[in-house]
């Protein structure tokens, strides 16, 4: 079965690998890539979808989102990720393609609506774009089969401060809205994402298996690697942004725990995703928060195989 997708992204390497995933999986169908701020500026994340899009042959829209948080100041990026260009600062030449003139919260908009019940939403930067269409069309949870989030940590510490993952943390009221709302949502965080670490020799894999996309993703890995790498004996890096992508195509490799879910704001616990599993508590500040699936396991040597399979088409 094909899955109707719209990859909500701010690529970024591990982006950059989980787009050419979709691209690849006879699976799945991405109408287009909507971007936002996040591992870059958003003007970059969406000339650098433009250019991954060119990479891959792709002839599909890609939209420019917002680029603030939904309250704050302007986000200091993490170029030390990702480069100064979000690829590893290995200077691809960028696409000179144009932007679909739309912005990218009207584009799932409009795409919803042409394809009602059909569509899953994932998101793999920080929410501004899914937030802002549910202010364009409230009733956009009924329009969509389902949202897919790779952010959060329900029950491990976070990767910004203590308590938070950088995809909320960039805009923690953005996904307090997103997460509130009544649609099926799936959030795919570091307790998974961070439990799978990928060694070199992976990405020297996916280079043997398909040296224009696995080639671009070998070369932008380094710079991620060596910042995995810097306070560990061993080389790894994360592909963080790939599961729910993978979880659309094998569901199985994946265990979910449901519970009611709450996003804190406030200055000292902002980006903070607290999941609180079904039947843990009576009190109504949780029983009457969203309820949402939230990954916390997977085959890890299985997930490795579907991502290499799927390069070698």
């Amino acid at each position: 079965m094909s899955h109707k997708i719209i990859l909500d992204t701010d690529p970024g390497i591990d982006d950059a690998m989980a787009i050419f995933f979709a691209f690849q999986s006879p699976d799945i169908e991405v109408l287009g890539l909507t971007t936002v701020f996040g591992n870059v500026p958003v003007d970059m994340a969406a000339r650098n979808a433009l250019t991954l899009c060119e990479l891959a042959g792709q002839e599909i829209p890609v939209t420019k989102g917002v680029g603030m948080p939904w309250v704050g100041p302007e986000s200091t990026y993490a170029h030390f990720v990702h480069g100064d260009d979000g690829f590893g600062n290995i200077n691809f030449p960028a696409s000179n393609r144009e932007l679909d003139p739309r912005s990218s919260a009207q584009f799932i908009v409009d795409m919803a609506r042409q394809y009602p019940g059909e569509i899953t939403l994932v998101a793999i930067g920080p929410l501004g774009n899914l937030a802002l269409a549910l202010r364009l069309e409230p009733e956009l949870p009924k329009l969509v089969k389902g949202v897919s989030i790779m952010g959060g940590a329900a029950f491990v510490r976070g990767n910004v401060t203590p308590v938070a993952e950088a995809n909320i943390w960039n805009d923690a009221h953005a996904a307090e809205i997103v997460f509130a709302a009544d649609w099926d949502l799936t959030m795919f965080g570091l307790d998974v994402t961070n439990a799978v670490p990928f060694k070199p020799s992976f990405m020297e894999t996916l280079k043997g298996k398909n040296e224009k996309l696995g080639g671009f993703v070998f070369n932008a890995a380094k710079f991620y690697t060596d910042f995995y790498s810097a306070n560990r004996d061993d080389r790894v890096c994360f592909f963080h942004d790939a599961f729910p992508l993978a979880h659309l195509i094998q569901p199985a490799l994946f265990e979910l725990t449901e519970g009611h879910v709450r996003v804190a704001t406030d200055a000292l616990n902002r980006g903070q995703t607290i999941v609180a599993p079904e039947g843990t508590t009576a009190s109504p500040l949780w029983t009457e928060a969203n309820k949402i699936k939230v990954a916390t396991g997977v085959d890890h040597s299985k997930l490795e195989q579907l991502f290499i399979d799927t390069y070698a088409r």
